[in-house]
């Protein structure tokens, strides 16, 4: 299995870190972010990932080059001629590199624990995704969750982390424009093609400068 990091994103509320630096070449923990996602890609024995890049893209390559460091090819979705596509036109450009087989997508922005699965099975379903927790800045949820089945609504609502898997078939109607995946996701979970679970362990979405902060006040103390 294939696996892509979204880095595309301006990071506007970042800003005005990612004024010089794309927001995935961030520190945390005296690493650049993505670089935590490639070294646990590449333990849990992937090999081939794809990276999107526009705001300040070329600085991205520069610090990662192939991959070769960590065992793995990088291939680069170049975006900068159209400017950041977002999440379902980004992927959808992706696909190219992806090929046909059920791929997992991983936020460039995001630290967790979550353990990587090469060997994921979608079954019959066009994804699965990874829920957590709400965390104060999305305290009323996206998804909710019954049966392994993701829905729309629910009493119980989870966020989604932005780490799932997908069958490329989901992609097929999409145009190849900026897009954003929400809308996708949920049509297909009015028609129940979409699993999920609730992943509970340590998980931070590093969106703000003050959330950057928090994340390195926490792995500082461990």
């Amino acid at each position: 299995m294939k696996a892509m990091i979204l880095a595309a994103g301006r990071g506007e509320r970042m800003r005005p870190l990612t004024d010089t630096i794309p927001k995935p070449l961030l520190k945390v923990g005296g690493k650049e972010l993505i670089v935590w996602h490639i070294e646990k890609l590449a333990r849990n024995g992937f090999k081939e990932i794809v990276i999107n890049i526009a705001h300040l893209g070329e600085k991205i390559p520069e610090a990662l080059w192939n991959g070769s460091r960590w065992g793995v090819t990088i291939t680069y979705s170049d975006e900068r001629d159209t400017g950041a596509l977002e999440t379902a036109g980004g992927i959808k450009k992706a696909l190219e590199y992806l090929g046909d087989e059920p791929f997992l997508v991983i936020n460039g922005d995001v630290y967790c624990d979550y353990e990587f699965d090469p060997n994921f099975d979608l079954q019959n379903k066009l994804a699965h995704l990874i829920l957590v927790p709400n965390p104060p800045h999305n305290n009323q949820g996206d998804f909710g969750l019954e049966n392994s089945l993701v829905l729309n609504h629910s009493q119980e609502m989870w966020t989604f982390s932005g780490i799932a898997y997908y069958n490329p078939k989901i992609f097929d109607d999409v145009t190849l424009e900026k897009l954003p995946l929400a809308p996708l996701l949920r049509k297909f979970i009015e028609e129940k093609k979409i699993s999920g679970e609730v992943f509970r362990g340590f998980f931070k979405d590093i969106g703000t400068p003050q959330r950057l902060d928090e994340i390195n006040e926490i792995l500082h103390t461990i």
